[in-house]
């Protein structure tokens, strides 16, 4: 069973949701106020957030109106919002359902007149020189010949054609002009672009690095040069690694880029002159520098003339200072070829004597002889030292028959000298043991040399020896006949043979057996020699 319950106060308004409420509101403010502007102070401005849009607030002394800034719309803005800028907004009003409250979209902002452009323009510039952007320090200075110009201005404005003029005038020379906006919205970011567009150029491109840059622009309002007071044109001029010269406006003109620029020129006309010099000028210092350096020279080439002048009366002649050095030249010339001549003589007879000393049977003799020298020089050697020994003995035998009734002190004294002579004798020794090293070495040299000399390393190799009957070497065919009996010495032993005729070569006598030894006969085991 259900029971309803009737309200007990009817009423005939209209029952809506809290959207519906909500939207409502929200339609009859935006028909309100369809478009509005609003004059204000910024308040609460941090930045665009992540999103890119814009949220602060818009206040006078008495009230506070929520405001913001769609990304889009944000990025067309001509003056950009600051924390304490009094404005002038133009846009909507709107609520925003979800919190009850109502705002202005802002599509446009501009400075509430020309003093608070004023003060932004103050502050921005206490900002940008407590930052060092206009420190002197970071001045460049300007090329004294640049061979291209990069210039940065409108291509329609007069700026440009009295620019190229008067760069015609002083000095015709290659300009490159990158146009831009330089009023209104988005003028700011034309030229930052163009100047870092200019400093990317590589030297040595296809289009040429500038050597300095010109920005300018004709004369104007504060509003109509406000472009240049952007806070991306003051930090593009103050990072450009290319010289700077900011033209902007009149002489009685000043905008921010001018302190950011390496040199500010009251007028574009004046920025050209500044960028290159007078070409008749410098044509005229430049020939009259090389009338004096041609003076100079040719009054230098005479003192340097003069002077040589004087040191050849002072000097001898040619011929005097070679006479001496020709006439040794001719005598040793002439005895040149027989000193030649005498020297290869020498040269070959000592060659010759050498040579034939160079025998194996000389060696050995030479061999035989200095082994039987360092054993006589060894037996020598043994018996004068058996000699010094028996004498120095002696010599103590007496002294210790001598000394016998002396002090202890004596006898310590013929101890140590004892001792000594033991060291003599010992150092004796050794040095006899080195001698004789040394002596046994130059032998196995001496026999190293009779081994690399004798001619039965080549029978190894596969050569023989022949000789006669009476033992006598064979070294031509000529001197063997037929029948004649020769004897061939290989490496490993003899051969008898008999000479043939022709090239039928020598027939091979076989070698007879040796005879075997006898017997061993006797207790010691010698056998008989014969």
């Amino acid at each position: 069973m259900m029971t309803f319950f009737e309200n007990d106060s009817p009423s005939n308004l209209t029952e809506y949701t809290v959207s519906e409420l909500s939207g409502s509101i929200k339609r009859t403010m935006e028909a309100a106020f369809d478009h509005v502007r609003v004059r204000g102070e910024i308040s609460g401005y941090r930045g665009p957030h992540s999103s890119g849009h814009a949220y602060f607030a818009l206040k006078d002394d008495r009230s506070r109106l929520e405001a913001v800034i769609w990304k889009g719309a944000f990025s067309k803005l001509k003056v950009r919002p600051e924390e304490g800028m009094e404005v002038i907004a133009t846009g909507k009003i709107t609520t925003f359902p979800g919190s009850s409250k109502y705002q202005i979209v802002i599509e446009s902002l501009e400075p509430a007149g020309v003093g608070a452009l004023m003060a932004l323009l103050e502050e921005r510039k206490r900002k940008f020189t407590a930052e060092g952007l206009f420190d002197p320090s970071r001045k460049q200075l300007l090329p004294y010949m640049p061979a291209v110009i990069g210039v940065v201005t409108s291509p329609t404005g007069a700026v440009i054609r009295d620019i190229l003029h008067r760069i015609s005038d002083r000095f015709p020379l290659h300009v490159l002009v990158w146009p831009v906006k330089v009023q209104g919205e988005g003028s700011g970011a034309e030229v930052a672009n163009a100047i870092r567009g200019f400093n990317e150029f590589q030297p040595g491109g296809d289009i040429p690095r500038p050597d300095v840059l010109i920005v300018a622009r004709g004369g104007g309002s504060l509003e109509d040069l406000w472009g240049f007071n952007d806070e991306v044109v003051v930090r593009a001029a103050a990072a450009s690694q290319i010289p700077l010269i900011s033209a902007v406006g009149h002489e009685t003109d000043w905008t921010l880029i001018d302190y950011a620029a390496d040199q500010r020129a009251p007028t574009p006309t004046g920025a050209a002159e500044m960028a290159v010099p007078v070409k008749a000028d410098l044509e005229a210092q430049i020939s009259g520098l090389a009338a004096r350096l041609s003076g100079a020279i040719n009054r230098q080439m005479d003192n340097r003339r003069q002077g040589v002048r004087s040191l050849v009366r002072a000097l001898p002649s040619i011929d005097q200072l070679l006479a001496l050095p020709r006439r040794r030249f001719d005598e040793a010339s002439a005895r040149l070829e027989r000193g030649l001549e005498l020297t290869a003589l020498n040269r070959r007879r000592a060659f010759e004597r050498t040579a034939s000393q160079l025998r194996p049977d000389i060696l050995s003799a030479r061999i035989s002889e200095r082994r039987q020298k360092v054993s006589e020089q060894m037996l020598k050697a043994e018996r004068v030292i058996e000699r010094l020994i028996d004498r120095s003995r002696a010599r103590l035998s007496r002294a210790d028959a001598v000394f016998a009734g002396l002090p202890a002190r004596l006898s310590g004294e013929t101890v140590r000298q004892k001792e000594r002579l033991a060291n003599i004798a010992r150092r004796s020794d050794g040095a006899l043991d080195i001698f004789l090293k040394r002596e046994r070495q130059a032998l196995l040299a001496h026999d190293r040399i009779l081994q690399s000399l004798s001619y039965k390393n080549v029978l190894k190799r596969g050569y023989a020896v022949i000789r006669d009957e009476h033992d006598h070497v064979l070294s031509s065919a000529g001197t063997v006949s037929q029948g004649k009996a020769i004897d061939i010495e290989f490496a490993d032993g003899h051969v008898k043979a008999v000479a043939g005729e022709g090239d039928g070569g020598p027939q091979p006598v076989k070698k007879k057996p040796l005879p075997k030894a006898p017997a061993s006969s006797g207790a010691s085991g010698q056998g008989n020699l014969f």
